[in-house]
Parts: structure tokens; C-alpha cells; sequence
């Protein structure tokens, strides 16, 4: 059987980057995808909503619509979000509070109204249902520049740790995938002007493996997560990052002829 076999899955940030290969992946390992995004269509077969994380009333009513069509809400992935930063006094408040309203608070809304559902069913072999928040390393560390996205990120991580707290109990397990520098349509906006170049390759550098990570292989941990295999996993920021936050490397072991 696939492991997601017979769940239902909601996916928000469905249309690109991490959020469609999350949706992609769910559905190929078993599950029923709703995937949701600024703009409504298809992918692939999974119908993509159309959904702003910041309107609760939307919100609301997209998990009354996952109730009426499916039944239940067994995963949550929410992977919508948006880029944004700068050194802290040149910083507008309208564009801080863009990043925290879309990264931090649309992922408290969406959760907010995927528990009530999650509370409300019954347990499928222990557990109502599972929360993948998706974070980043920079919600871990701090990045130069990074100001709102590293506040915005650092909140999910804290946010996805007081959930599994609050409603393990429950039988909801929620955790947070950190993701390293991933090639996503986001990253490209950030770092594909010419004139990034130099930083890019320093990026890159840093992440262990010596590459940028793709989203692939974050939807595979995602896909990990909500499954029965990670049945005991909770209350946890996994940073899947090539390495990045193993520590600094200032190349000595490269003069050994590593």
C-alpha cells in the first residue's frame, strides 16, 4: 500500500516550488491532495483552490469544504509563503508585515481551522491527523538581510513546537521542515540577478553538499512526516539542508586534500 494511502491532504503554496512538489508527492503516495493558491486550476489532477492564508473566512470555509467532500482532514502542509527582509532601519512596516502576516500568521490561521476539523473526527490507528509546517534554516539561524523572513520563519518553528505541545494529547502530531536553500521560483526572485552571482556561489558553498537542495527532496520528508512511519515524531524543526547548519567550514581539510 502507498503510505499515504486513503488520507486526505491539504496543501496551501500548491502552485510552485516546495508546495507543488509536496501536492505532487502526496498524490502519488496514496493521498487525497487539495492543493490551494493565490490562483485556482489543476495540477496534474490535484485541483488547486484558490486561497489567500491571510483571509481566515476563505480558510474557514476550504476546510468546510474538505469536511463535506472527504470526510476528514488527516494532514495539513503549509508551504505558503513569501520572501522578504533587509537591514531593520531601512525597512518598511507595510513590507515587515507582508512577510509575517503571509509565513507566520496565514500558517496560525490554516492551522487554527485544520484542528477544529482534526478534533472534531476520529483517530485512524491512533492519531486525527498531522501538521507539516514548513519552515527554514533561517528560522533556525540568523542569515545577514534576513530580518522579517527570519522572524516570520523562527515564529513558525516556535508556533509548531507549542502545537504538538497542545494537542499531543489529542493524538495531532505537528512538526516543521526547515528547509536549506532550495531551487524554487522564491530563490531565483532572491539570487538570480547577475549581480547575486558572487553570493549565490557563497550560498551554495555553505550547504555541505556543495548544492542547492530541490523540492523534491523536501516534499519526500514531508510526505515522511504525515505518514504512520513517523507515528512517535513530534514537536520537532528538521532542518533538510545539505548540511548547512552542520557548522561553518573554512575549508582546512581541504588542504589536507580532502
Amino acid at each position: 500500500m502507498a503510505r499515504l494511502e486513503g488520507k486526505v491532504a491539504l496543501v496551501t503554496g500548491a502552485a510552485s516550488g516546495i508546495g507543488r512538489a509536496c501536492a505532487e508527492r502526496f498524490a502519488a503516495d496514496g493521498a487525497k491532495v487539495v492543493g490551494a493558491d493565490l490562483r485556482a486550476g489543476d495540477l496534474g489532477g490535484v485541483r488547486l483552490a484558490k486561497l489567500d492564508v491571510r483571509d481566515e473566512a476563505a480558510i474557514a470555509a476550504l476546510v468546510a469544504e474538505i469536511a463535506r467532500d472527504h470526510g476528514r482532514l488527516d494532514t495539513v502542509v503549509n508551504a505558503a509563503g513569501v520572501a522578504g527582509g533587509g537591514p531593520v532601519h531601512l525597512l518598511d512596516a507595510a513590507a515587515w508585515q507582508q512577510v509575517l502576516d503571509v509565513n507566520l500568521k496565514g500558517t496560525f490561521l490554516v492551522c487554527k481551522h485544520a484542528l477544529a476539523l482534526m478534533l472534531q473526527q476520529s483517530a485512524r490507528a491512533g492519531e486525527r491527523g498531522s501538521l507539516v509546517n514548513i519552515a527554514s534554516i533561517e528560522g533556525l539561524e540568523g542569515t545577514a538581510g534576513g530580518s522579517a523572513y527570519n522572524a516570520s520563519k523562527g515564529g513558525v518553528v516556535l508556533l509548531t513546537k507549542n502545537l504538538a505541545i497542545d494537542y499531543g494529547r489529542s493524538g495531532i502530531r505537528a512538526n516543521a521542515i526547515c528547509p536549506g536553500f532550495i531551487e524554487t521560483p522564491m530563490l531565483e526572485s532572491v539570487l538570480g540577478n547577475p549581480a547575486m552571482a558572487a553570493v549565490r556561489d557563497e550560498i551554495r558553498r555553505e550547504h555541505k553538499l556543495r548544492r542547492f537542495g530541490r523540492p523534491e527532496e523536501i516534499a519526500s520528508v514531508a510526505s515522511f512526516l504525515a505518514s504512520a512511519d513517523a507515528s512517535f515524531v513530534s514537536g520537532q524543526a528538521l532542518a533538510v539542508d545539505g548540511g548547512f547548519t552542520a557548522g561553518r567550514d573554512p575549508h582546512v581539510t581541504e588542504l589536507m586534500g580532502l
